[in-house]
């Protein structure tokens, strides 16, 4: 028998994470696997521009994010078990002129996650990164969304159900996406600021 429970909740302005993670975990009797996938683009012009945009862009994706993960950790940690997987980026694995504010704090995130991989490493509970490339979302919407790069939401939440189940604290998703950013690190800064990606 299967049951659902929603709860609405503003997870990028959180006012006291721990109560909250706390009482969802009451509601459902426990938990074993958190999924944290949200997150905002914003325009990167604006937060060159304005303070508070770019502020805006990194309390969601990264500060936001970073509270909810540790909150998860130490509910982890306490039970030696359980999986939290989080939707980050391959824009955070090289800045680019197009979006480096929102860059970046994916960049900070894949940190994070990855050290609080490691610091499960020797007690049970699993964390993974999940990097997408770029994906059909209300996020892109307006953009040229057609070619061999883009993903599907579901090729996605594909890649995110087995990092659930799998060590290793980075995935890409779609998979060919760990090769081409293993190129994209290793370019030349010459060639790569040329580059329109």
């Amino acid at each position: 028998r299967s049951r659902a429970e929603t709860a609405v909740y503003d997870l990028a302005a959180p006012k006291d994470v721990r109560s909250a993670l706390a009482q969802f975990c009451a509601t459902l009797g426990g938990v074993d696997h958190v999924l944290i996938a949200y997150g905002v683009l914003g325009e990167q012009d604006e937060a060159e521009q304005s303070t508070d945009v770019a502020e805006e862009i990194l309390q969601v994706n990264f500060n936001s994010v970073a509270a909810w993960c540790l909150a998860v950790a130490d509910v982890f940690e306490g039970q030696a078990r359980g999986s939290l997987v989080v939707l980050g980026s391959v824009a955070g694995d090289r800045g680019r002129r197009a979006n480096y504010v929102y860059g970046a704090a994916k960049a900070g995130l894949a940190t994070l996650v990855e050290g609080i991989s490691h610091r499960f490493a020797s007690n049970g509970p699993r964390a993974a990164i999940v990097k997408p490339g770029p994906t059909i979302t209300p996020m892109t919407e307006g953009m040229n969304r057609k070619g061999a790069l883009w993903a599907t939401p579901e090729q996605i939440a594909r890649v995110a159900r087995r990092a659930a189940d799998r060590t290793g604290p980075v995935f890409y998703a779609p998979g060919r996406w760990r090769l081409i950013m293993l190129i994209i690190r290793n370019l030349p800064t010459v060639i790569f600021n040329r580059m329109s990606i």
